[in-house]
């Protein structure tokens, strides 16, 4: 059967306005979510409800899934009225959710077994740049099914080809660590400036152009003199991917210093009960362990 639907299975805080986006640029969709109010919203928006991720397969050519980690994918895929019993040669199976590499290679096997095509395709950018469809997507695979896909994709932000299957997972994990570090690292610089006596806004405005200046900085700098802290982009997600960090780089026997550093910092602030605040939340970790506020009347 060929059907002209795109399949969405995922319907969370990043899925949900990137399902939506895809029917703001008139794309059929067929959805499916473990939450029935997700689901409502999008069938009010246009989609279609499917029943199960099988019932999402058999209706549509390219069937996308933005889940929460490993687990979930996999269940999607291989468990009762999961995808795996429903594909059909040529479909493809573009996986957006943020897991470890290795899974997406051995989900990736059993659909071509099956016929289908697997593309692994993560993204950066949050909530925010979910809504306005400028996500930043990393995509492993085969690159003739990237280029089969690639205008549907950037309807969602901006995808960019890497490598293999797993390749996209690998980018992703790189972006996590960079970016955790470098949200760490504007908390411990701006924190030397309260505790020296400097008013670390203007200390700010005085290193945002030169080479320490970066996205990370621009956005959470800010929100910690606001202390500012709705996501964005929250801390219990940046610590299941710092987790996948060190799955894949134990598995590699790479050494990650500053991503076990950063870990612990997470690790600390969800203990404290912050686990939803966005990752800039880092800032309120450097504030209790030097008795300092980076937040400014």
């Amino acid at each position: 059967m060929s059907t002209n639907k795109i399949g969405f299975i995922g319907l969370g805080i990043m899925g949900k306005p990137m399902a939506k986006n895809l029917i703001k640029a008139g794309k059929q969709l067929v959805v499916y979510d473990v939450v029935p109010a997700a689901v409502e919203e999008l069938v009010k928006a246009g989609a279609e409800r499917a029943s199960s991720p099988a019932e999402v397969a058999k209706a549509s050519d390219t069937v996308i899934t933005m889940l929460p980690n490993s687990p979930h994918v996999r269940e999607v895929v291989t468990g009762k009225d999961g995808i795996l019993g429903a594909v059909r040669s040529g479909q493809v199976v573009v996986d957006m959710s943020s897991i470890a590499p290795l899974v997406s290679r051995e989900l990736c096997a059993l659909l071509e077994a099956k016929g289908a095509e697997m593309l692994d395709a993560p993204v950066s950018g949050g909530q925010e740049k979910a809504e306005k469809g400028t996500l930043a997507i990393m995509v492993g695979g085969k690159e003739e099914v990237y280029s089969k896909v690639k205008d549907l994709l950037d309807l969602m932000g901006k995808s960019n080809y890497v490598a293999g299957i797993g390749a996209g997972q690998i980018a992703k994990l790189v972006n996590q660590t960079i970016v955790g570090i470098n949200i760490a690292a504007v908390a411990e610089g701006m924190s030397l400036a309260e505790k020296a006596g400097v008013d670390p806004r203007r200390v700010f405005q005085a290193i945002r152009g030169g080479l320490a200046g970066s996205q990370c900085m621009e956005d959470k700098a800010p929100r910690m003199f606001e202390g500012r802290y709705n996501p964005g982009f929250r801390i219990n997600l940046h610590i299941k991917d710092l987790g996948n960090v060190q799955e894949t780089s134990r598995a590699i026997h790479l050494s990650m210093p500053l991503v076990a550093q950063v870990m612990e910092m997470m690790q600390n602030l969800a203990a404290d009960g912050h686990e939803t605040l966005d990752h800039g939340a880092l800032g309120l970790f450097y504030e209790k362990l030097n008795g300092i506020s980076l937040k400014k009347e």
